[in-house]
């Protein structure tokens, strides 16, 4: 059965059809459309494509967001499922104090990291950053653990803070700098080193709670920015939301 797996974030909309929902799966096609391009996507990318019969999708752009790409959809005759944080799921237990309002997206990117961490060898703790629109920074113990993680904003988001609130800032974006000489490599160094610190205090939160040395994983549309700037070796993966997607939907539409 074909499947389509969809990641609805704040700024795109990204998509793969696999040959079956699991992990493993032949990727048959995949695309990304910014979100004002969506209601383009039935007479578009999506026109001749080959008809999915299951369909699960995290998002976080909202309910609107969410009902135009299902319109896209009724050119296919599949009800699709959303994620919703539960409890525990694939093997990773939720410990947010409500399990439900964590991101959907961050939960789908802690499966999928978690099971790639298992798959690797030993099991160990990990710290899982998605690198986006938003920044989210992941701790997780080594038997699947969800212990809690933080939210600061991406690298967009802090130079349109500091713009708008600071006179004099609005210049064009520069490079990252042990020593910045100039603004534009002031505030391009800035938001990137302060990303790295917080992947790095976790890092050292995670190694004294869990008593071992936890696996990086980085995954994000701007994660590829941060590598020459890490503080530590991680791994980067462009797809970890659709690997966790693929172990949910294996687990959600196994046969009985």
């Amino acid at each position: 059965m074909t499947f389509l797996a969809l990641d609805i974030g704040n700024t795109r909309l990204k998509w793969a059809l696999y040959s079956a929902p699991q992990p493993g799966a032949t990727l048959l096609a995949q695309g990304a459309e910014f979100l004002e391009n969506i209601d383009k996507l039935a007479d578009g990318a999506w026109r001749h494509l080959q008809a999915p019969a299951l369909v699960l999708g995290s998002v976080v752009a909202g309910d609107a967001v969410k009902r135009r790409v299902e319109e896209q959809m009724e050119l296919w005759d599949v009800n699709p499922q959303w994620v919703v944080a539960s409890d525990q799921e694939a093997g990773v237990t939720n410990g947010y104090d409500h399990p439900s309002r964590l991101g959907a997206d961050r939960w789908v990117a802690i499966i999928g990291a978690y099971h790639r961490m298992r798959a690797q060898g030993p099991a160990r703790p990990m710290v899982v950053v998605m690198v986006g629109t938003a920044v989210t920074v992941e701790a997780v113990s080594s038997d699947g653990r969800f212990l809690g993680g933080m939210i600061i904003p991406g690298h967009g988001i802090m130079l349109r803070a500091l713009e708008s609130g600071t006179a004099g800032l609005h210049v064009p974006t520069g490079e990252v700098r042990p020593f910045p000489t100039n603004t534009s490599d002031a505030l391009t160094s800035g938001g990137t080193f302060a990303i790295a610190g917080a992947v790095e205090c976790m890092v050292q939160h995670v190694r004294a709670h869990c008593g071992a040395e936890p696996l990086c994983i980085m995954t994000g549309g701007a994660g590829w920015k941060m590598a020459p700037s890490m503080t530590r070796s991680f791994e980067l993966v462009d797809n970890l939301i659709f690997d966790g997607l693929l172990y949910m939907a294996e687990r959600r539409f196994a046969k009985p």
